[in-house]
């Protein structure tokens, strides 16, 4: 899909000259490749749709899947600049991958994965969290990678003695284009913490990981596994022959280009949002969602609710992330699908999304959702406090059932366990937000989840002209800004990417605060519906 209004030659003009960057992200349901020119502006775009599938009870992708989805996104996109250019695809700019953050991918000397990749949808790492966390003095969430590994050497697994490097998906991509064991800082600092004086990891922490008994007896130092963390607009590794095979299996695409540190789905949220300055913050909202808030200084206690990572630039960051968002919402809207097809009268999903989405914020529903409470959790939360998710819905029988507050209750489901990191750091720890700007594609139907965002956090809700672009748009404006790295990252940002864009600020209504206040009480004391419903209900039950 192009966003441009210059001609095609001038487009073409600039692609044989290189004035591009391409950002391709490999999303939690989507692989998207995004090429940019000297503006900013998109010129072509590719996407894959896939999505994780449960083996032996954890969630994972397969790595074939990985080069599928890669080079099926590519190609959608060089067929884009074709069409719509006449050019083949030789050489680009500058390329930069993201991906989903955290999880496990673990391989031996000969470069061969020892266990499946598993993703940060995981939650079976609760023991290694517990006694890291304990040990740094020092959040380690989850679905970090270094809770991966302890929680693997717990375990006893099998392969523990055999790993010899361990990096995220964007790593993993990156290494096997360039050859280079390298991260964005913004991604290694979901494997293991970030001192944000050194931009690299914490000396300290990386000593007491090494003299943990279970650790001391392994043929390995936890540092020598890790990729090394490198800021933005730091050269990382040129694309080989190789690469450009694996990238591009015709050919036309050549090697030689300089790729960007690879970076995490937190980071490019931030850029694509200009949220990279301390005081600023961002809502990425898709299957997962986080609220970051890049911070003035170190929180004073030990929060599990938070998690601390940073900027691409090395700075500290805040955040609060839930493992679900969309599932149960998509869901819902595939059904409202069928029934319209089953009646003889199919509706695109742009309207039906639009439709269903304005019934939340119309006159027909109810502040507080009617009394419906909704539980959206696919997976594990554990700002829930769940190991697994089961999705819910729960009403009283005098509770209003109506279509409105039906998608009120899930919207306000879905933003309701990222509230709670949230107020963590407002109420708890005091942090000061000079704005916040929503991102991703909930927020292109205009107003409905700005609206409902602007409730739960009862502050002024920014959305930019760039929100739908995602998380490859952000990671094509990184690989852009190697030509411009002399300049402070959000310095760049402000006066070259964004210094004329355009947004909507959406301020709390007071009514709607008060009605989800009343729905997140409801929330949180209804949370043993839910783990009723784990226990009722098996995992994988058709």
């Amino acid at each position: 899909m192009v966003d441009i209004d210059d001609a095609p030659q001038q487009i073409a003009e600039k692609i044989r000259g290189g004035r591009t960057a391409l950002g391709i992200e490999f999303g939690s349901t989507r692989i998207k490749a995004v090429l940019i020119d000297d503006t900013y502006r998109t010129i072509a775009s590719g996407d894959y749709q896939w999505a994780s599938h449960l083996e032996d009870g954890l969630w994972t992708y397969s790595l074939d899947e990985v080069w599928k989805g890669l080079q099926s996104a590519y190609a959608s996109m060089a067929n884009d600049v074709y069409n719509a250019y006449g050019e083949r695809l030789t050489s680009i700019g500058h390329i930069g991958f993201s991906a989903m953050m955290h999880g496990y991918l673990a391989f031996d000397k000969a470069g061969e994965l020892l266990v499946p990749f598993r993703t940060w949808q995981n939650t079976n790492t609760h023991e290694a969290h517990e006694k890291l966390s304990e040990l740094f003095q020092y959040n380690i969430p989850e679905r970090w990678s270094v809770a991966h590994l302890y929680q693997a050497v717990l375990n006893g697994e099998e392969h523990v003695d055999k790993v010899d490097y361990i990096t995220t998906l964007a790593g993993y991509v990156h290494w096997k284009l360039t050859g280079k064991k390298v991260l964005g800082v913004g991604d290694a600092s979901g494997m293991f913490p970030i001192d944000p004086a050194t931009k690299t990891y914490e000396t300290e922490f990386l000593d007491r990981f090494d003299a943990l008994d279970e650790i001391a007896g392994q043929p390995w130092k936890i540092e020598d596994l890790l990729p090394v963390p490198l800021v933005a607009g730091t050269p990382a590794g040129e694309l080989t022959a190789e690469g450009a095979k694996l990238l591009d299996p015709t050919g036309t695409l050549q090697p030689g280009i300089v790729l960007a540190p690879p970076e995490g789905d937190a980071g490019t949220g931030m850029v694509a949002t200009n949220s990279v300055r301390v005081r600023t913050g961002n809502v990425s909202a898709g299957t997962s969602i986080f609220a970051m808030v890049v911070l003035e200084h170190k929180l004073e206690r030990l929060h599990p609710e938070v998690d601390l990572v940073t900027t691409p630039a090395g700075d500290l960051a805040g955040m609060s992330h839930a493992n679900n968002f969309t599932s149960d919402l998509n869901a819902w809207v595939r059904m409202f699908s069928e029934f319209a097809e089953a009646i003889g009268h199919p509706v695109d999903a742009g309207t039906l999304f639009g439709t269903l989405f304005r019934a939340a914020i119309s006159d027909k529903a109810d502040k507080n959702a009617g009394g419906l409470l909704n539980y959206c959790f696919y997976s594990g939360e554990f700002l829930a406090g769940l190991p697994e998710g089961r999705p819910v819905l729960a009403r009283g029988p005098e509770s209003h059932f109506t279509l409105a507050n039906l998608m009120r209750a899930q919207l306000f489901s879905a933003f309701s366990p990222v509230k709670i990191g949230m107020d963590v750091m407002t109420k708890d720890e005091g942090v000061q937000i000079d704005s916040l700007v929503g991102h991703g594609g909930i927020f292109t139907t205009p107003k409905v989840a700005q609206k409902i965002l602007a409730a739960a956090f009862d502050t002024p809700i920014k959305v930019m002209a760039t929100a739908a672009e995602g998380g490859a748009w952000g990671m094509a404006v990184l690989a852009d800004y190697l030509w411009h790295a002399p300049c402070p990252l959000d310095e760049y940002l402000d006066t070259r990417v964004f210094a004329d864009a355009q947004s909507t600020t959406e301020e709390p209504d007071a009514q709607d605060v008060e009605g989800f206040e009343d729905f997140f009480a409801r929330f949180q004391r209804g949370l043993s519906i839910e783990k009723a419903a784990i226990e009722a209900i098996g995992l994988e039950t058709k």
